[in-house]
């Protein structure tokens, strides 16, 4: 069943069953059917946007051959590495062919950042290492397209005071905006003291924090893959959830109220939940009784985005319960590139104002994008 391009936009704009109508069957030719993006009044930022470097599938090759380290974890979502072209080709690409999916999409920059998991499958030494070269290919990047490209910079979590090192290092680059953590490092979280130099290092460089998803940690991977859950369908979102609560319980933006972090995917379910979060936080733990509520930093410290979720549902009920200065745009490119889901969010019943916020000044804020480069 294809989806003419009126139909397509009374579904969008009404928050209806779009996305499920458009792909039931014959996405295709649905997308066919939709025209390409026209510029619009305001910018729109695109805050997940994935890249790698070969080297950085060089890298899971070999641990995917050793089966050792983070092999579980690797193969449950790359595996299948040799076969995965259609997506190792488009993110190792920054130049033309890149470009012209932006231009085809309207999208006016791109927030680079390390594709999951990263260099957090590796050994301490070669993450490091390789999380340091690829910020300086990520800056060459963005030096040769300044206007539309900005970027996250990599750490290796494994050497929590080198990690803290490449952020003050890299957070020197022109256009490196933040930084990339592709949340569990064999199976730790940030919320765990030792990690803390990072978060120190973030708040004195004004650097953001993006937590992106991978799959769950070994002590909660076997069911989701027994289920085959474990990846953006359930596992991703459990995964993220659970490392923000964590961070939010342990008291981090206590320590460091100024610390930004952000999360994608309409906020990895956990808008729709908070309300039910807070009423259970009195009586979870008696040393977080005299601290402020989840929601309090959820509407504070943590911001989410749209990627992946192109759902006016999901995205104005998440403008709703955490603020609409709390919302950004996102598209998930290239693992989720749909010129429809675009005219999708532009179709939005929100109001000018709000739209512009999500679509480009709340990235602007968020990422320093005004700032000198």
């Amino acid at each position: 069943m294809s989806v003419d391009r009126r139909s397509f936009l009374k579904l969008a704009a009404a928050g209806g069953t779009v996305l499920t109508t458009v792909r039931a069957g014959a996405q295709q030719r649905a997308r066919q059917s939709v025209p390409r993006v026209q510029p619009a009044a305001y910018k729109r930022i695109a805050t997940e946007e994935a890249w790698a470097p070969v080297e950085l599938f060089q890298a899971w090759r070999k641990v995917l051959e050793s089966k050792t380290a983070d092999y579980v974890g690797l193969g449950a979502t790359w595996r299948n590495l040799s076969n995965m072209t259609r997506f190792t080709d488009r993110l190792s690409d920054l130049g033309a062919a890149r470009l012209a999916a932006m231009d085809e999409a309207g999208i006016d920059m791109q927030i680079l950042s390390l594709t999951a998991p990263g260099v957090q499958v590796l050994d301490a030494a070669t993450g490091t290492a390789l999380a340091a070269d690829s910020n300086d290919q990520l800056a060459d990047a963005i030096k040769a397209h300044p206007q539309r490209y900005a970027g996250l910079l990599a750490i290796a979590p494994q050497d929590p005071k080198r990690a803290a090192a490449e952020i003050a290092r890299s957070m020197k680059k022109p256009g490196i905006r933040g930084i990339i953590i592709n949340s569990h490092t064999n199976g730790e979280y940030l919320s765990d003291q030792k990690f803390w130099e990072i978060f120190e290092a973030a708040q004195a460089h004004n650097a953001p924090i993006y937590i992106h998803p991978r799959e769950p940690s070994g002590g909660m991977l076997k069911p989701f893959v027994d289920h085959d859950l474990q990846r953006g369908d359930l596992g991703f979102g459990v995964e993220v959830a659970l490392h923000t609560q964590a961070i939010i319980n342990a008291g981090v933006f206590d320590r460091f109220p100024d610390v930004k972090l952000v999360i994608g995917h309409g906020g990895e379910g956990i808008p729709y939940q908070l309300y039910r979060i807070d009423r259970t936080w009195p009586v979870r733990r008696a040393d977080l009784r005299s601290r402020q509520p989840p929601s309090f930093y959820m509407k504070k410290n943590v911001f989410i985005t749209s990627s992946g979720v192109a759902w006016a549902p999901a995205v104005m009920f998440a403008q709703q319960v955490l603020g609409v200065d709390q919302v950004l745009y996102a598209m998930d490119y290239p693992y989720q590139y749909d010129v429809e889901e675009v005219h999708a969010m532009d179709a939005m019943p929100i109001s000018y104002d709000d739209k512009k916020k999500f679509f480009q000044t709340n990235a602007e804020r968020v990422f320093n994008l005004g700032a000198a480069t």
